[in-house]
């Protein structure tokens, strides 16, 4: 059995290549799903060297089938939102604590102390449903914190507005996290000038607004807020582990993470630095489920590691992926 302690003091990349290795022989021989799609690629822990060797299971099989790594109880199953009719995906959670000792170590590695923040949240369309793991994470952070402002806002954008201007002007440190319609609806009503203040957006219309292409939606949310650059989460369901940018749509990911990028026209080759292709994620923290998923998003990793997300795949793009029956 592995220690998931190691997994959060990884330092070097032959520390990551190695534990990414052990993993990858833990969930081929513990979870069915994994090794089903393993034993369809005739790929065999003897078949791989090297992280570059492992298969990605595609994350539409959250949507289908169970992808567990133990018989453990289910702790809690965190669920994906989805318009009426579709398939939602299910991230069934054996060890809440390796979920929260990521996210709040992610954090850290690019914030520093969650303690010393407010965080204040704005993502309606999370808080209207239940099993988001967004949601659960906010929440732990916001509980972190002590800071008695610190909490969620739904439709009360005068409330936030006035907490907002008043802990900037107090000189307090600032973490307004939200969902970008709904950074929008209030910037649309409300006009700030802010200077202690991270404005943090996860992405997503969710349908309530028309879609804008990152560098439009930054700027109109710069101007809004009067800061000098808008902040990123990049996350999802299926994975335990987050990636952060501080400008510019280019994202970093904790030691214990990364992201590799595969040929759209062959799933199954990975690419050098610097082509945009599928984006692949190996999330270590991920060791109950698993831990290399090839994603619908299309991105760009770059020589340093950082990556960035130009856009999602439609259906008739998905090549290579459908080797069993979703």
């Amino acid at each position: 059995m592995i220690d998931t302690n190691t997994i959060f003091k990884i330092q070097t990349e032959q520390e990551f290549s190695d534990l990414a290795l052990d993993i990858f022989n833990y969930q081929f021989k513990n979870n069915k799903v994994y090794r089903s799609f393993c034993d369809l690629l005739y790929k065999h822990p003897s078949d791989v060297k090297n992280i570059y060797d492992i298969p990605f299971l595609p994350i539409q099989f959250f949507k289908t089938h169970k992808v567990v790594s133990n018989h453990n109880p289910i702790r809690t199953t965190f669920t994906s939102s989805g318009t009426t009719g579709t398939m939602t995906s299910k991230h069934l959670v054996t060890d809440l604590n390796i979920y929260k000792s990521s996210f709040t170590k992610g954090f850290e590695t690019f914030y520093g102390a969650i303690e010393d923040y407010v965080v204040l949240a704005l993502l309606p369309s999370y808080l209207e449903r239940e099993g988001s793991s967004l949601i659960y994470m906010v929440d732990a952070m916001i509980k972190q914190t002590k800071h008695p402002e610190s909490g969620f806002y739904l439709n009360n954008l005068s409330e936030l507005k006035n907490t907002l201007i008043k802990l900037d002007s107090q000189g307090k440190k600032v973490l307004l996290i939200g969902v970008s319609f709904a950074l929008l609806d209030l910037i649309e009503t409300y006009q700030f000038q802010l200077h202690n203040t991270i404005i943090m957006e996860t992405g997503g219309m969710k349908g309530r607004r028309k879609e804008l292409i990152r560098e439009e939606l930054h700027r109109t949310l710069k101007q809004g807020f009067g800061v000098e650059t808008i902040h990123s989460e990049y996350g999802m369901t299926e994975l335990l582990s987050q990636a952060y940018s501080k400008s510019n749509g280019l994202y970093n990911s904790p030691n214990w993470m990364r992201i590799v990028t595969r040929d759209t026209e062959d799933a199954l080759s990975i690419q050098p630095a610097g082509k945009t292709g599928g984006i692949n994620v190996i999330d270590l923290a991920n060791i109950n489920s698993c831990s290399f998923i090839a994603t619908q998003d299309l991105g760009r990793v770059y020589h340093d590691g950082s990556f960035e997300v130009i856009g999602r795949f439609d259906h008739s793009d998905i090549r290579g992926c459908n080797l069993m029956v979703l």
